[in-house]
């Protein structure tokens, strides 16, 4: 079975193509390379010792994503693709609407005209806006704070739509918490280009002496050391879920929503501690003002995905601190 992967070539894209092909799936990756490197293609390959397919090009193409489509038998879809910096969604949000509402309905069409209608979407937790309670479930109020999350919650709205209009689609919204780690290999994990905008890669940039010091945007925050608190979900247990997920729209038409997350809170300030300590490296630190659209906490009640795609995230937080840095270390 051949899946295409959009968006491949990134953090959490490349890991769950390890995961598919050591599942015995067929990959193709289709990257326009914006904000990954297309060794990593040379990497999920040597990680598996298995082909990966790979074309950079844009998602908005609609003309190169038809000749992939002819080209390719493709049974089913996982969407990556898209900008997803919450800090630079509030300072240009016409891009990040252009950019990730225009790949997902090219995608949309050109898998709808070859009669591929299998996909699991990439959404997140922000479109659970600031929370009344915790933990999160999927039946609660949706709401942005940020132009970023509105975009996932948007493309959500048109996936819903979509199977109301036509029931043989199979869809899989997963809803990710807080991304961290890397692969056991030290071979991928999270490298973005330039200032890194979330915190694991600015902690280990800053660990690793490329920058100075980590900024804490915020100590002021309704929690109990005043830093931000968010549920960190190691990448691999993520990319397995998305695994279950694939098995899923496989079997079953539909459109469903899953909690991907440990149903853990970890401030800021817990994660740069843990981090110091399985590491014994020190990450100097200054607190900085908030960001705009960031909220006080945001962690995930994951019942539904235990039941529904008998998933369940396994790694601790030590150990998404120490394969962090092992990346870090093996890419100096």
């Amino acid at each position: 079975m051949k899946i295409l992967v959009t968006g491949g070539c990134g953090y959490i894209g490349s890991h769950t193509c390890v995961e598919l092909l050591d599942a015995g799936y067929e990959v193709v990756i289709v990257d326009n390379l914006s904000n990954s490197k297309k060794d990593v293609v040379k990497k999920i390959e040597k990680i598996t010792g298995k082909e990966v397919t790979f074309y950079e090009k844009d998602v908005c193409d609609k003309k190169a994503l038809e000749k992939i489509f002819e080209e390719q038998k493709i049974d089913a879809v996982i969407h990556f693709a898209g900008f997803k910096a919450v800090g630079e969604s509030v300072n240009k949000p016409l891009m990040y609407y252009r950019n990730n509402l225009d790949s997902t309905l090219t995608l949309l069409e050109v898998m709808s005209k070859h009669n591929c209608k299998k996909i699991v979407f990439s959404s997140s937790a922000t479109v659970y806006g600031n929370p009344e309670k915790l933990p999160i479930t999927e039946d609660f109020p949706l709401h942005t704070t940020n132009p970023y999350g509105s975009t996932k919650l948007m493309i959500e709205m048109i996936l819903n739509d979509l199977y109301i209009s036509d029931k043989d689609w199979s869809i899989a919204i997963l809803r990710y918490f807080n991304p961290i780690g890397a692969h056991k290999s030290g071979l991928i994990g999270e490298n973005p280009n330039g200032i890194p905008n979330n915190l694991m890669p600015y902690i280990v940039k800053v660990a690793n002496k490329e920058l100075k010091e980590l900024s804490i945007f915020g100590n002021d925050y309704n929690t109990k050391d005043g830093t931000g608190v968010r549920d960190y979900i190691h990448v691999v247990d993520l990319a397995k879920g998305h695994i279950k997920a694939i098995e899923k729209v496989i079997k079953d038409k539909g459109v469903d929503t899953y909690n991907l997350g440990t149903g853990n809170g970890y401030s800021v300030l817990e994660i740069v501690n843990t981090f110091k300590k399985v590491n014994g490296v020190d990450v100097p630190y200054k607190i900085v003002e908030r960001r705009k659209g960031d909220i006080d906490a945001c962690y995930a009640s994951t019942e539904k995905a235990n039941r529904l795609l008998n998933w369940k995230a396994e790694l601790e937080i030590d150990e998404m601190c120490k394969d962090s840095y092992n990346f870090v270390k093996h890419n100096k």
